[in-house]
């Protein structure tokens, strides 16, 4: 039996036994109203979130992109650890009081949130469309991701376009059939295996090639320094950029939807707030992936690799002589992060479509079932539209990824507002946003940021500076009438 025939075969038997713990949790009635097929029910506990939550740290960027980028530039790769640390802050101060406005509300999308506070359908429309332009390619990601896997893993025995499709073939089955209930209990399995398999493979390869990670880092010390300091060996990253990259990842990562919707599915406060303490154990657990990006860089030193997102997949089949069982088992760790991680996405951008943009236009009057309908529909075509965009260009995907927080950063005045400060005015955020967002996308893609600061960084000041002049004006304004009168 060849190498690549058992690489397969487990990663087969892995995505059956994936789908078929998905469609099961259909029986346990998690998909038999809006409610449960979104929220779970509101009643979602701390096992369950916690890897659900879990899983937007642990995608096919993370098991790829993590070890990449320590390749490639070393130390900068450490401020995703630093990130990770902050966003427990936002879940213990925002998670709560989302939770406990949903479900006086009915609240199931960040945007119902923002449409009902600021009195305006249309804002909250506007909100919805940027959310599922913004994960579409997010989810192509996981899909890009999971057809490389396939290839590299099998040695081309299953293509990429193939191995894409498999994948999210299952996921998009079981999100269809079970929403939230099924990506829970799927993301429960998964999260065990694909954290096992890290650490694994982080002791693993540093044992196998240097002795430990002690003798590790001793050789990099001696022969290329300049990856274990500031800014880096491409110096891609100074303190400036490095500083501002975490402030605006850690807020910009709470205000993606697929995240922020889980807030809605906790069974009481006390959940998000245990959920909170525990969570900076994800960023624990990327630790052994920073370690073999960090092998790579002595590994391929006189031969560097083209593709440094490659780095994973070449120590582990062509270096470290691991058996094509370990290699199987390694496969299926790696897509457990994309499926994941896809399958949040997937539901998210269907329910935002289908909630926040077709129930406000052609779907007024539709009754309950038939938007659970829309939205499983819905699962199946945002799926197919992020396998397009991963065959049509997924090497871009990751560029679009990286400017994305930016972007979704400028929406926490807006939240915020909604949450904590009722007296910001609809004027005053929209401005804001509006603004914010064009700066970052000047910095990102025209001119370059002042102080190699991260670009949403300035579109932040700018939002921020915007909302506070605008309601200055506002009440001088208002209180200037009314000494008038």
């Amino acid at each position: 039996m060849s190498d690549a025939v058992i690489v397969t075969g487990i990663t087969l038997s892995y995505l059956l036994l994936v789908l078929w713990v998905g469609v099961r949790a259909r029986g346990k009635g998690t998909g038999s109203s809006l409610e449960q097929y979104v929220a779970g029910g509101r009643h979602v506990g701390v096992l369950i979130l916690f890897f659900i939550l879990g899983a937007e740290i642990f995608s096919a960027f993370a098991f790829l992109g993590t070890p990449g980028w320590a390749y490639k530039h070393g130390a900068p790769a450490l401020y995703i650890l630093a990130y990770l640390s902050l966003i427990p802050i936002i879940i213990w101060v925002m998670g709560p009081r989302v939770r406990e406005l949903g479900k006086a509300h009915g609240y199931l999308t960040q945007a119902d949130l923002i449409a009902h506070h600021y009195r305006s359908p249309g804002l909250g429309a506007f909100a919805g469309i940027i959310s599922v332009v913004a994960l579409i390619p997010y989810l192509a990601i996981q899909i890009a991701g999971a057809g490389l896997l396939f290839q590299a893993a099998t040695g081309g025995l299953v293509p990429f376009w193939l191995g894409a499709l498999l994948a999210f073939l299952v996921v998009a089955a079981y999100v269809y059939c079970s929403g939230l209930g099924g990506i829970g209990w799927t993301n429960l399995l998964q999260g065990v295996m694909m954290v096992a398999i890290a650490w694994f493979l982080g002791w693993a390869v540093t044992d196998r090639l240097f002795g430990g990670v002690g003798p590790m880092f001793e050789q990099i010390q001696l022969q290329m320094p300049e990856y274990l300091v500031m800014p880096g060996a491409t110096g891609v990253m100074g303190w400036g950029a490095f500083s501002t990259a975490i402030l605006v990842s850690a807020f910009g990562g709470a205000m993606w939807p697929h995240l922020f919707m889980k807030f809605y599915t906790a069974e009481n406060d006390r959940t998000l707030r245990q959920v909170a303490v525990f969570y900076p154990l994800f960023a624990y657990l990327l630790v052994p992936l920073l370690l073999i990006g960090f092998a790579g860089i002595l590994v391929f030193a006189d031969q560097p690799l083209a593709r440094p997102d490659e780095v994973l997949l070449k120590l582990v089949m062509d270096v470290a002589g691991f058996s094509p069982w370990v290699t199987g088992i390694m496969l299926s760790g790696a897509l457990a992060a994309a499926m994941s991680t896809g399958a949040n996405l997937a539901h998210t951008a269907a329910t935002i479509a289908v909630r926040d943009i077709l129930c406000i236009s052609v779907m007024r009057k539709a009754s309950e079932r038939a938007v659970v309908r829309a939205i499983q529909l819905g699962v199946l075509v945002v799926s197919l539209l992020g396998y397009l965009f991963a065959l049509y260009n997924p090497a871009s995907l990751v560029a679009v990824l990286l400017g994305a927080f930016g972007i979704i950063v400028q929406l926490m005045p807006m939240v915020v507002g909604a949450l904590f400060l009722p007296a910001l005015t609809k004027q005053a955020v929209i401005a804001g946003t509006l603004l914010g967002s064009g700066l970052t996308l000047l910095y990102q893609f025209y001119l370059p940021s002042p102080l190699q600061f991260h670009p949403g960084f300035w579109g932040f000041l700018l939002n921020l500076l915007v909302v506070a002049l605008w309601q200055w004006l506002f009440n001088n304004k208002t209180d200037a009438v009314a000494s008038k009168v």
